[in-house]
């Protein structure tokens, strides 16, 4: 298959993926948990994807939501820090991934205001080396 048009950019995403995991930094965070809200987009080429059709050629959504699961059951302190763990991991298991977006948000946190959640974002490109 030929395409008459090529793919400037393109990514995959999972979207509004919820946890309950146990990072913070005050012990009760610690003990009961908290729940927490990840987007994440990761930046490939799926130009064979689209013309083979065929799984082995992309990346899995169930591959990225693994890595996510195993990265979030690890208690931290810091979100930052579980942001760092899950990108690396991301770029170590997917090498295809030029790029990934994350927003790992905590829902309701501990802090004495009426608030939906509260996180960090973060851009990434993988280093060439």
């Amino acid at each position: 298959p030929i395409m008459n048009y090529h793919i400037s950019k393109s990514n995959i995403f999972l979207q509004d993926i919820h946890f309950h995991a146990f990072h913070g930094v005050f012990e009760q965070e610690r003990k009961v948990g908290n729940d927490f809200r990840i987007d994440i987009k990761l930046t490939y080429d799926i130009t064979k994807a689209c013309l083979t059709d065929n799984l082995d050629e992309t990346i899995s959504y169930a591959d990225v939501y693994q890595i996510l699961k195993e990265e979030m059951d690890k208690p931290s302190l810091l979100l930052e820090h579980v942001a760092h763990r899950i990108v690396q991991h991301l770029f170590e298991s997917l090498q295809g991934v030029d790029e990934i977006y994350l927003c790992l948000a905590k829902r309701n946190p501990p802090m004495g205001a009426d608030i939906k959640e509260a996180g960090i974002e973060m851009t990434c490109k993988r280093n060439n080396e």
